[in-house]
C-alpha cells in the first residue's frame, strides 16, 4: 500500500501498519504469564465510507485509527483507558486458537470485522460478522465487546472532563 505522507487521511493508515508490523521486542515485549502469546491487537471495521482501527498493547497503549483524517492516541495516559486496553488484549489472547497466521493486513469487506492479533511468533488474523456480533452468534462477539469498551473509555478521556467520564 502506497501512503502519501503529505495527505493526513494517510497518517491512520500508517500508525496501524506500524502496529501490524513493528515486532514484539521492538516494543520492549516478552511472554510472561499474564500475556504469554498475545501482546496487541488491531480491530477493523467499516463505518459507512470509512475504515475504524482499535488498537490496543498489553502496556495499555490504545488509539482509534481511520482511513479519513480522524484519530485518537495517547489513551494510554488514562487510568480507565489502560485497563480496558489490557483487558482487550487478555480477551484477544483467547482467540489465539481460532486465529490464523497472517501476512496481509486487508481492511475488511462489507459486513464483516478484521482481527489481527499480534503475538509474539507474528500476526493472526480471524473474522466476524457485524449481524452475528449485533445478535450475539458470532463467535467474535466476545472480543469485539472489548474492543468497544475500550474504545468508549478512549473516546470519555478524549471528551473535555476527561477521565473522570473514562469508565467503561
Amino acid at each position: 500500500m502506497a501512503l502519501d505522507s503529505s495527505n493526513p487521511a494517510d497518517a491512520g493508515k500508517k500508525l496501524r501498519l506500524l502496529a501490524l508490523t513493528t515486532p514484539a521486542d521492538k516494543l520492549g515485549f516478552a511472554p510472561d504469564d499474564e500475556y504469554p502469546i498475545v501482546y496487541g491487537v488491531v480491530t477493523d471495521w467499516n463505518l459507512d465510507s470509512q475504515t475504524a482501527s482499535i488498537v490496543a498493547m498489553r502496556d495499555g497503549t490504545a488509539s482509534l485509527y481511520t482511513t479519513s483524517s480522524f484519530g485518537i492516541v495517547g489513551g494510554e495516559v488514562h487510568d480507565a483507558v489502560r485497563k480496558a486496553a489490557q483487558e482487550y488484549v487478555k480477551v484477544a489472547g483467547r482467540y489465539f486458537e481460532k486465529s490464523v497466521p497472517v501476512y496481509d493486513y486487508p481492511y475488511p469487506e462489507q459486513g464483516k470485522v478484521n482481527y489481527f492479533l499480534l503475538t509474539y511468533y507474528g500476526v493472526r488474523f480471524c473474522v466476524g460478522d457485524v449481524a452475528g456480533i449485533d445478535n450475539g452468534s458470532d463467535q467474535t462477539a466476545a472480543l469485539f465487546e472489548a474492543a468497544q469498551k475500550m474504545l468508549t473509555a478512549l473516546r470519555l478521556a478524549a471528551e473535555p472532563q476527561g477521565e473522570e467520564n473514562a469508565k467503561p
